[in-house]
């Protein structure tokens, strides 16, 4: 995995995945445990959008630079090379 001291770029891409999947996750609870009316469509959309930025932060977990966008889609998907444990 890269660190933030050799590769700062790709360190700051890595973060950014997360973080910004956290704040996603956390917006998902909240809007899950206040609307009576959210729904499986929504949950699919929402909870898919999370996946993609967690994908990214572990695609992108050796790259140096941020993902090249020719990288970026296929890097959204589910990984293949992650087992649940």
């Amino acid at each position: 995995m890269i660190n933030k001291e050799r590769h700062p770029d790709g360190w700051a891409a890595l973060m950014y995945e997360l973080e910004d999947a956290q704040e996603h996750l956390a917006r998902l609870i909240s809007e899950i445990a206040s609307d009576p009316e959210y729904g499986e469509v929504n949950l699919r959309v929402d909870l898919g959008h999370v996946y993609s930025h967690l994908n990214r932060a572990w695609h992108g977990r050796n790259a140096a630079d941020a993902l090249p966008e020719a990288e970026w889609r296929v890097a959204s998907r589910f990984p293949t090379d992650l087992e649940p444990v």
